[in-house]
């Protein structure tokens, strides 16, 4: 199964009691599966179906699910006399309160939501029948959106890994130049030291410092290994984008701890520079992908 983006949209339309429904599925970034739903009111036992469903079916993203009814011209309308009924008492007790005589606005109550009920309103035991599957299939159609996203993204992902292993190879084919540049400077400093009175213990520490700085091949290393398992991620099933991102932070690590070691360095040396630093450009893009995977 390819990678998924977080980002799609979906929908599925059906019907129950000759009253037709949409219901859509809109998914975008997140670090975990936040759902959000916009549902007819007493529909609790639908949301909690619904909600076990989309965990089945989603891993991470933010994802708002919308179930809505189109009504027909000539659908008709019941009054919420419980509502408006309270809604008028409430009115003309605050008026005696104020001490001023008023009346509401009957055209202001039944623009109230829910004043107007259609009277071919299903039950949720009528809803949840017709409305799970058509979720099932939103979800589904949801997912092959965000697998085809996925695709392009992993194309480029690729390409991200092959240029920092290119980068790393240009990298380690300076590396005896980085050598060749820390002995000159270590003869240098050697020999100011032996027209001067320093002790023996504070040459000897200076050249194992220089020699540790001097020292790429670790950083060259781990990032390969980085590369190879980011790599073999991108073929993995489930949920991988943020073991990506760790990976890259990672990546992202080495390359400034190989640049500290190589900055300052004259001659071949000096293009570790410019190698490190596309090494991180191609990091920072690949991250900027990566936030967007599931």
């Amino acid at each position: 199964m390819p990678i998924r983006s977080m980002t799609g949209f979906a929908q599925a339309k059906g019907q129950v009691n000759n009253l037709a429904f949409n219901v859509s599925v809109k998914s975008v970034n997140h670090r975990f599966l936040d759902l959000h739903f916009r549902l007819p009111s007493n529909t609790d036992g639908l949301e909690m179906s619904m909600r076990r469903i989309l965990k089945e079916k989603l891993a991470r993203g933010h994802v708002d699910v919308n179930l809505s009814f189109e009504q027909g011209g000539a659908a008709p309308l019941g009054l919420n006399k419980a509502m408006v009924s309270g809604y008028v008492q409430a009115f003309r007790a605050a008026a005696i309160e104020a001490g001023i005589a008023a009346e509401p606005d009957l055209n202001a109550v039944l623009r109230l939501p829910g004043a107007l009920d259609t009277n071919a309103a299903p039950s949720e035991e009528e809803l949840s029948p017709a409305v799970l599957p058509k979720l099932e299939q939103a979800i589904d159609q949801l997912n092959r959106v965000r697998e085809e996203e996925g695709r392009a993204m992993d194309r480029e992902l690729r390409e991200r890994m092959e240029n920092i292993r290119k980068s790393c190879a240009g990298v380690s084919a300076y590396r005896d130049a980085v050598l060749k540049n820390y002995s000159e400077r270590l003869q240098t400093r050697i020999q100011e030291w032996l027209g001067s009175s320093v002790d023996q213990d504070k040459i000897l520490q200076e050249a194992a410092v220089l020699a540790d700085r001097s020292d790429i091949q670790e950083e060259l290393v781990r990032l390969d290994n980085h590369v190879q398992h980011f790599v073999a991620l991108l073929g993995t099933k489930g949920e991988v984008g943020k073991k990506m991102d760790f990976l890259l932070q990672e990546m992202n690590r080495e390359a400034n701890t190989l640049l500290s070691k190589t900055s300052g360095l004259a001659g071949d040396a000096a293009k570790i520079t410019e190698a490190g630093l596309a090494m991180k450009s191609d990091i920072e893009k690949a991250r900027e992908q990566v936030q967007n995977i599931e």
